[in-house]
This record gives structure tokens, sequence and C-alpha cells, in this order.
């Protein structure tokens, strides 16, 4: 096989610098891409779990269903994260839901062939279990800003999830409805659209539509530290 499909595939697979070329073309020749559409379910909470998922492209969100059609966005996961990981090695079936929130690749690997290269592979598994470590301190991090923040601490951290970690700019456009931020922020749609003009008519940040800019990041920190 010719070097640079080998170093495409690399740079692709999460933590593939890690995998021997053997290990690499295993994952290969046991995976396959499929796409999915804006808002299509990558896969439904409760269903059994059966693969090793990772972002190729796009962006995705990760919700947990509820009672009464009412759901808590916990993240948007972005290229190269993993799917699902918590639920595959906590349990037989996928505690939470996955859909793309724009045109996504997702990767699917065979479970087996990935549970045998964590197995052999040392460095790749450490960084595996940092990975679920991180997911799951992650989701308890939100819930607790859920909980114990007043609603404009909520919102800041909203906007700063989208500006420092899904974005990277102080100025980017709301992938989400008006609803689905709600549920991120774990509020109702209308106290998340009220207290987002707070902030606009507060100069705190311009907002066009979806479009953000974030006018003060220190008074946007401030409010999430405060809570």
């Amino acid at each position: 096989m010719d070097d640079s499909p080998m170093i495409e595939q690399n740079s692709v697979i999460p933590f593939g610098n890690l995998l021997e070329e053997n290990e690499l073309q295993d994952v290969i020749d046991n995976s396959n891409v499929v796409n999915f559409n804006k808002k299509e379910i990558i896969f439904r909470q409760n269903t059994r779990t059966s693969h090793i998922m990772y972002i190729k492209s796009g962006l995705v969100k990760i919700f947990k269903e509820g009672r009464n059609g009412k759901y808590i966005i916990l993240k948007v996961a972005l290229p190269e994260d993993f799917l699902g990981l918590l639920s595959i090695y906590g349990g037989d079936t996928h505690q939470y839901s996955v859909s793309a929130i724009q045109p996504s690749e997702i990767c699917f690997v065979d479970i087996n062939v990935f549970n045998s290269i964590l197995k052999s592979n040392g460095a790749f598994s450490s960084k595996i279990i940092g990975k679920i470590a991180n997911d799951g301190l992650f989701i308890f991090e939100r819930l607790m800003s859920q909980s114990h923040k007043q609603l404009p601490g909520r919102i800041a951290d909203v906007i700063l999830y989208f500006a420092e970690t899904i974005y990277g700019s102080e100025s980017f456009e709301f992938p989400f409805t008006r609803r689905e931020l709600a549920e991120l922020a774990g509020t109702t749609k209308e106290s998340f659209i009220r207290t987002l003009a707070e902030f606009k008519h507060d100069k705190i940040i311009d907002l066009e539509g979806s479009m953000v800019k974030i006018n003060s990041m220190k008074i946007v920190k401030t409010l999430s530290d405060l809570g």
C-alpha cells in the first residue's frame, strides 16, 4: 500500500498516531463511513451498542431524552470525537441519543477489532480511558451548572461554550434553534430568549438572528463565574 493513504487515514482516526501499522489497517478494513443529513438521528437512546463511532466531519449533538418529550442537550461533538464510549463500556445500551447538527460523516468501527487493539496497545488504551473520563467529567460539570447556577450564568456558559470550545472565536453563529439552546442551558425557550435579549440590551453581546458577537468577554466570564 502507498504511504500517502495511510498517513491520511492516520490523521483522521482519533489517536491514530499511537496505532501500529497493522492495527491501523485493521481499523480501516473493518470500518465504514455513513453520511448523515442535518437533524438525522445517528443513534437513539436505549438502543443496543454495536459499534465504535467517531466523527470524520460535521457537528453532532448529544442529548438525553426525558419524559413528556423533554430533552437535555449534554454537549456538541466535533470532528475526531468518539461517540458513545460511555455507553459502550458502561452497559449494553446507549444512555443518550446523538443527531447531526449539520451534514456529518460518521465512521463506524467493528467493536471486536477495536477491543482487540485496546488489549494489545497500552498507549492507545490509556488515551481512550482518558477520553471516557473527560466525557464523564464534562457532562457532570454541565449538569452541575444547570442545577446550581442562576439563569444569566447558564446563558453565559452557553455563549462561552460555543465561543471557546466549539468555534474558537468571539464571533460565531448558533447552530441550534432557540429551543435547542434552551435545552442546552437547562431552561425554557422563553426564559432563554428573554435573557439573551437582556445581554443584547446591555451591550454584552451583539445578536442578529443566530449571529453572535461578544462585546465583553470579561463580563460574560464574570457572569459564568458568579453563576
